[in-house]
């Protein structure tokens, strides 16, 4: 009789030494760079209000709106950090459309953090040795545009997330409006609050994968872009696994939350296989890096923010973070990070537990 499934690191490691040697031997390694932007769809009914919580919860800052064929487009962007393209279809072909079902999303069918845009100045080539490995893009051909060329892989199996990356062509890198893209006069206004002031660039991003599915989920990323998997925080009395794959230390990481056993019910599952028996496989959470937090976490709260939990950490600990519960308009969670100064890790596996449990309200 086969023994029930439970994760470990020891078959990710594995793979994971086997992924860097293939990548080197594909002449992958050094292709993909670091995160530019994230496209976030929305219904089209509520992408104004989705863009008014990014802009009062957070750093970002309005910077156009423009439609093409397909879609409306509002970027946000804030200095350092990764662009924000808020997003609707204008017709049909969501692509998306059969993971976005589940019990707790189905009102909500086109809306999730859809894409994760890398930079790849040599894209051609990226995209050659990629198809001759077998990975499957949206479109047959590079899309290509005055100020960039770009493509994007199809939904993953595992994630639910798409990747995509970009090669700017024009000189003006994070110019995403093209030649004959359409400015539309949406005004939107950021709040002069000085607590949003303290709220910088995006620090991370989780993604709730299932257990049995966690070691090819990270795989799957590595095998795509340059990221490596670091470390694994485990906490087992909530069958809770975090993930972490960075490009590097001081750049953007991607962060993969699974459960340590597969789901069984949701009474005993633990909250990370609850929240994917609920909405599905996708991102759950976006972390912005905080100074001041307790500054910024009152602010937030006077203004009417709900969250998840408290502040949890502290400076004598190295680490302070919250959840912040998740928003309407776009179903996901802001994170807010303070790593003090001589804090040499990433996350501490006492804000991880913390953190985990608070999902539950979810």
């Amino acid at each position: 009789m086969k023994p029930p499934f439970k994760n470990d690191d020891t078959q990710l490691k594995r793979e994971v030494d086997r992924v860097i040697a293939e990548r080197r031997e594909a002449g992958l390694e050094g292709l993909v760079g670091g995160l530019e932007c994230v496209i976030v769809n929305t219904e089209p009914y509520r992408q104004e209000a989705a863009v008014l919580e990014f802009l009062e919860t957070t750093g970002l800052e309005y910077r156009e709106t423009y439609e093409d064929e397909a879609f409306v487009t509002c970027v946000l962007k804030q200095e350092g950090g990764a662009d924000f393209l808020v997003r609707s279809r204008k017709n049909g072909g969501n692509p998306f459309l059969e993971v976005n079902h589940a019990p707790k999303t189905e009102h909500l069918p086109n809306t999730r953090l859809e894409t994760f845009v890398f930079k790849c100045p040599q894209l051609e080539r990226y995209v050659e040795i990629q198809k001759q490995r077998g990975v499957a893009f949206m479109t047959d051909e590079v899309v290509k545009t005055d100020q960039y060329h770009f493509i994007q892989t199809v939904p993953s199996k595992y994630t639910s997330n798409s990747l995509g990356f970009i090669q700017w062509v024009s000189g003006e890198e994070g110019q995403y409006r093209c030649h004959g893209n359409r400015v539309l006069s949406w005004e939107f206004e950021k709040p002069d609050w000085p607590h949003l002031s303290d709220i910088y660039e995006l620090d991370h991003v989780a993604t709730r994968v299932r257990a049995e599915e966690r070691d090819m989920a990270i795989v799957e990323f590595m095998e795509l872009t340059n990221y490596s998997f670091d470390f694994a925080i485990y906490v087992d009395f909530l069958n809770s696994i975090t993930s972490v794959a960075r490009l590097s230390h001081e750049d953007y990481a991607q962060v993969f939350t699974s459960g340590i056993e597969p789901f069984t019910d949701l009474e005993s599952s633990g909250p990370t296989e609850k929240f994917i028996a609920n909405y599905g496989t996708r991102v759950h959470h976006l972390a912005f890096r905080t100074e001041n937090i307790g500054a910024v976490y009152a602010g937030l709260k006077a203004r009417g923010m709900e969250f998840l939990l408290e502040l949890v950490g502290s400076p004598e600990e190295g680490l302070q973070q919250t959840f912040s519960a998740p928003f309407e308009n776009t179903l996901l969670v802001n994170e807010y990070i303070l790593r003090y100064g001589d804090f040499d890790g990433f996350f501490t596996k006492s804000n991880v537990t913390l953190l985990t449990k608070a999902t539950e309200k979810q």
